[in-house]
């Protein structure tokens, strides 16, 4: 059921939400300070084509906070705007509700990637 999920997904809105996290990933990586924050964006890119059957655990420390306030501040705010419009936008069907939740999923993503990792849903049990 994931696998027909995430095609409807990449063609209704997945990507344009993964080329965006990739344009994202290719600006963080022009600077060598950046990159870390690039190798993150493109983690979360493939989280962003194809998300079902995959879940986020939050997680980190004080240095995943300090990170993050930076991210917020310089990509964070318009990936998740961008995430907040095109959900709402999938809401207003029925049939668009599960994609939308999934576009609000990746809204908290793109505010604190820091400190999270994607976990498949069958590894799920393993890990807690």
């Amino acid at each position: 059921m994931s696998c027909l999920g995430n095609l409807l997904w990449f063609i209704f809105g997945g990507c344009i939400s993964g080329l965006s996290w990739m344009l994202a990933g290719c600006l963080w990586c022009i600077s060598i300070i950046g990159i870390p924050y690039g190798i993150q964006c493109f983690k979360f890119a493939s989280m962003s084509f194809f998300p079902f059957g995959k879940e986020i655990v939050y997680g980190g420390g004080t240095a995943s906070f300090i990170v993050n306030i930076i991210w917020i501040l310089i990509s964070g705010i318009p990936l998740a705007i961008e995430h907040l419009t095109i959900g709402c936008l999938l809401c207003l069907t029925i049939i668009g509700i599960p994609f939308g939740l999934q576009q609000f999923k990746l809204a908290k993503l793109a505010l604190m990637p820091f400190g999270t990792r994607i976990v498949h849903m069958t590894d799920k049990n393993s890990y807690g």
